[in-house]
């Protein structure tokens, strides 16, 4: 899958934004749609809903329960589309990109709420799952993004998993088997978070750091999880600069 965000304005792109701030009994947004602030879609006879909040971040709700965010709150008139080439971009109100899932290269991709789950998933044409709300299903966590406790970054062979988990560590595992684990447990409400200046950091519930790779300096780098089992960060040019070997 390709990188993080897009360039050029959320003008090039849409092909007919919605007239007006309503919630649609839509449960999919698809290629080249949009949802502006105050819209929404809907699924599992109301259960779900995916919010553009008009703050700025997107929010899935089951009920009134958020189970997912974009990192994008403080930017009143931010929008999101589900772009032509795969990927689900926010874009502020001076149409510059926000964040992004990392799906280019995805043509005619789709993302859809779910009926039970409690998971929101973006689809490929052929209805493979690319991204989800718990999951980076493609091996990576881009820059600027969030791991989130029970969410995971899985390796493209689905092999590995690295796990932010419940009690404040993230551990990465092979089946059952911890093969790397940060020395974060016992924070309760833990999140890591891909830093945009290079650092993977582990912070606290009140955002102070507890744990990091020390590869700040290197704006743009990625976190991957690799098909052998390793965290890997890389620079924004793909140097290896970190590993959890």
């Amino acid at each position: 899958m390709a990188g993080t965000l897009l360039a050029g304005p959320a003008a090039a792109v849409a092909t007919a934004q919605p007239s007006s701030a309503t919630a649609t009994a839509d449960d999919r947004l698809g290629p080249g749609e949009w949802l502006l602030p105050g819209q929404s879609l809907t699924s599992g006879g109301g259960r779900f809903k995916l919010v553009q909040q008009k703050q700025g971040n997107l929010v899935f709700y089951d009920g009134t329960k958020a189970l997912w965010t974009s990192p994008t709150a403080g930017r009143p008139g931010a929008r999101a589309t589900m772009q032509k080439e795969g990927n689900l971009v926010i874009y502020g109100a001076d149409n510059k990109p926000l964040w992004s899932t990392p799906t280019a290269g995805n043509p005619g991709a789709y993302l859809l709420l779910p009926k039970q789950s409690g998971n929101l998933v973006i689809y490929s044409r052929e209805n493979k799952p690319l991204w989800s709300s718990m999951a980076y299903l493609g091996g990576k966590l881009p820059s600027g993004h969030v791991l989130r406790p029970g969410q995971r970054v899985q390796s493209s062979n689905g092999r590995y998993k690295l796990i932010q988990q419940d009690e404040g560590n993230a551990v990465l595992y092979d089946g059952q088997r911890s093969l790397f684990t940060t020395p974060t447990a016992g924070h309760p409400g833990a999140r890591s978070l891909m830093q945009a200046e290079g650092n993977w950091v582990v912070v606290d519930r009140n955002d102070k750091a507890l744990w990091t790779t020390k590869t700040a300096g290197n704006p743009g780098a990625w976190l991957a999880v690799s098909n052998d089992g390793r965290v890997i960060i890389y620079s924004r040019d793909n140097r290896p600069l970190w590993t959890s070997r």
